[in-house]
């Protein structure tokens, strides 16, 4: 009569070793192909500082475009922006942003097709006819076309 309840509670263990097996290779799979990747349901965003806003931005594999708005009150000069360590080149009047005006700027980068990026900006800019140089550090989160 022992051997009998021996022989029900391993076959008890068994059962549910298995279903407990197949649970954690199900989830080892999700997580595996990227189902479980919480950084793929992030939203799309682009923040540096106050008065001065990313008013559009997209990012492809072989360059970064962010568009940033001047509503500090003054002309900002000796603007630069480094996106993840790579210098970028501004369109209009480069080096400078009068106040209300948007410019864009193009920085190259090497990222793969449908990547989630999360990159770190830094700004450099004077304000006015300051000779004080301002560094503002912001970030860009947004999908790889």
């Amino acid at each position: 009569m022992v051997e009998r309840k021996g022989q029900a509670a391993m076959e008890f263990l068994m059962t549910y070793g298995w279903a407990l097996l197949v649970v954690l290779v199900a989830i080892g799979a999700l997580a595996f192909f990227g189902v479980l990747n919480p950084g793929q349901f992030l939203p799309s965003s682009c923040t540096i500082t106050p008065g001065i806003s990313c008013d559009d931005f997209t990012a492809s594999a072989s360059q970064v475009q962010v568009v940033l708005r001047n509503g500090m009150g003054d002309s900002l000069t000796s603007v630069a922006l480094i996106v993840d360590g790579a210098s970028c080149s501004q369109t209009g009047t480069a080096g400078t942003i009068s106040d209300g005006d948007a410019e864009t700027f193009t920085c190259a980068g090497g990222w793969t097709k449908g990547d989630k990026l999360k990159a770190d900006l830094a700004l450099t800019y004077k304000v006015g006819s300051s000779t004080i140089s301002h560094t503002k550090i912001g970030q860009l989160v947004t999908q790889v076309e």
